[in-house]
């Protein structure tokens, strides 16, 4: 296990494109390498040192502990530590960092086009998959049924909160969930597709390519029922 290096003493770092420009200021904020992807992780809820590191393969450990550092100092994530008996410290968004998933999402669905094929070298993690699929699940009909949604892909399995999701509220995890309201199995390659919108995620179901199961109204819902 990989031990979270100290960077309290470090100095604040001070970069900017001192550029009076609301797109300039916000890559002083968010343009450093891995600071989006961190982001990404933390749409999952509170997450340890350790944890982070593993689903970000490739980061070094002094990187990471130096971006956390800085997104702590922008008021993107904040550092707390869990009640007894964890006794562990946890990244959290802010509402700020929070608001980053709009911006996460469209990067999703621009650089959708780019995955094409899985090269020899590319890590995956299942939970990867829920931004190209969170697009899909709005649809022009607006956000589904608030519920809690598991998805089963070859890669494993993720969890996502369908509905209005409020700030600081986990937007997917890992895993199933402890309650699901509607499960669906689908392969990776359909779900890069349906962030596409090629084909909707309504057309996927309907031609079987999405198992949908479930008994609530989200679960009717997914299946158009």
């Amino acid at each position: 296990m990989p031990r979270q290096p100290q960077p309290a003493t470090r100095p604040a770092r001070r970069r900017s494109y001192d550029q009076f420009c609301a797109g300039a200021r916000a890559l002083d904020a968010v343009g450093d390498r891995w600071t989006l992807l961190i982001v990404r992780e933390l749409l999952a809820g509170p997450r340890r040192y350790t944890d982070l590191h593993a689903d970000l393969p490739g980061v070094s450990t002094d990187v990471l502990a130096s971006r956390l550092k800085d997104m702590e100092q922008g008021g993107l994530v904040t550092r707390r530590k869990l009640p007894p008996p964890a006794a562990a410290s946890v990244y959290a968004l802010t509402a700020r960092g929070h608001g980053l998933l709009p911006v996460l999402t469209a990067l999703a669905e621009w650089g959708a086009p780019a995955l094409t094929e899985r090269r020899p070298t590319d890590a995956v993690r299942a939970h990867w998959f829920a931004l190209p699929l969170l697009r899909a699940l709005k649809g022009p009909g607006g956000p589904l049924t608030t519920g809690m949604l598991d998805v089963r892909l070859d890669e494993g399995e993720f969890h996502i909160r369908t509905g209005e999701v409020a700030a600081g509220e986990p937007v997917y995890g890992d895993g199933p969930a402890g309650h699901a309201d509607a499960r669906i199995a689908l392969d990776a390659e359909l779900c890069l597709a349906l962030g596409r919108g090629e084909p909707t995620f309504a057309e996927a179901v309907a031609d079987g390519r999405i198992e949908v199961s479930g008994d609530g109204a989200l679960a009717e819902e997914l299946r158009g029922d």
